[in-house]
């Protein structure tokens, strides 16, 4: 089965690698920014070690592994005053299946209304955002093997009559093979239709991920998680993320990663809090801060809640 799965990984780097450079082309670009803390954390290289309602995104496959309910919610304090959140709750219903709901939302902050002829404001002001809804389904097909996938809807307005709606797919599969967490994930996010402003129509920003995670260090108290990802969105180069996460007794978690090929992402850090209690809820906090050259950093905050 491993070797099947390394052939696979094979087949997947040389499709990637076939595709054309052409940056600018595709539109919903807010669905390429990372919704996890945790994930920012580690670079961005998470579709292997992604657990969760985080998951609904990444790798839906993973919530097919639950066995509590899972809601997430996470801030990222995106650039010039931009807000980035996301939502999301899945639950495993056994041999039905796990289910899952997930919202991620851009905002504007206010904006004045400018002209040619009053360049400080015609007393108008307005918001720009863009929103995707998400519903989940994932299955496990073997011990090893999970399947999953989401249908969302994506909604972006600029201003005013200036409006466009859609719906992308994502399809993804998880496997463990059982060694040390060693996790291989694979997945096709945001294909779908294109959408038209104006005049001019663009594709979906669909990228194409490749993603393994193993624990390096397995003590009783003390992992090592390290993650990495292969991505190919169709309008850019390929880009690579590497990360590690520290799990501390479960409790404390400290996490580094770096971006590879991107021109303008580069290093990433982070860490978080876990606790559950004897009743079984679980509680977690995370942060993480992704520096973005000369753009500056972004801070993203989440808390997840098991129960």
């Amino acid at each position: 089965m491993i070797r099947k799965q390394i052939f696979l990984i094979l087949i997947w780097v040389l499709f990637l690698f076939a595709q054309y450079d052409r940056p600018g082309s595709t539109s919903a670009q807010f669905l390429k920014i990372d919704i996890s803390a945790r994930g920012a954390g580690m670079a961005g290289a998470y579709n292997a070690a992604v657990e969760g309602a985080e998951g609904l995104v990444y790798n839906p496959a993973v919530i097919a592994n639950l066995e509590k309910v899972d809601a997430v919610f996470n801030h990222n304090v995106w650039f010039a005053g931009i807000n980035h959140d996301y939502m999301a709750i899945a639950k495993n219903f056994g041999m039905l299946g796990a289910f899952g709901l997930s919202v991620t939302t851009l905002y504007t902050p206010e904006m004045k209304v400018r002209t040619p002829l009053q360049p400080d404001g015609t007393g108008e002001t307005f918001f720009a955002g863009n929103v995707r809804a998400g519903l989940s389904y994932a299955r496990r097909l073997t011990d090893h093997v999970s399947f999953g996938g989401t249908l969302n809807y994506i909604y972006l307005s600029l201003y005013s009559d200036f409006s466009e709606r859609g719906y992308t797919i994502d399809i993804s599969t998880d496997y463990n093979t059982g060694i040390r967490d060693w996790r291989l994930a694979f997945a096709i996010l945001n294909f779908g239709q294109s959408l038209t402003f104006v005049n001019e129509e663009y594709p979906m920003p669909t990228l194409f991920t490749i993603g393994s995670s193993v624990n390096a260090i397995e003590r009783e108290n003390l992992k090592l998680k390290l993650s990495g990802t292969l991505k190919k969105p169709n309008d850019g180069a390929p880009l690579g993320q590497g990360g590690a996460e520290l799990n501390l007794s479960d409790i404390l978690f400290l996490r580094a990663g770096t971006n590879f090929g991107h021109q303008v992402a580069r290093f990433a850090f982070g860490g978080g809090l876990a606790y559950t209690f004897a009743s079984g809820m679980g509680f977690r906090f995370d942060y993480s801060y992704s520096d973005f050259n000369d753009l500056g950093g972004a801070h993203r905050y989440a808390l997840g809640i098991g129960f």
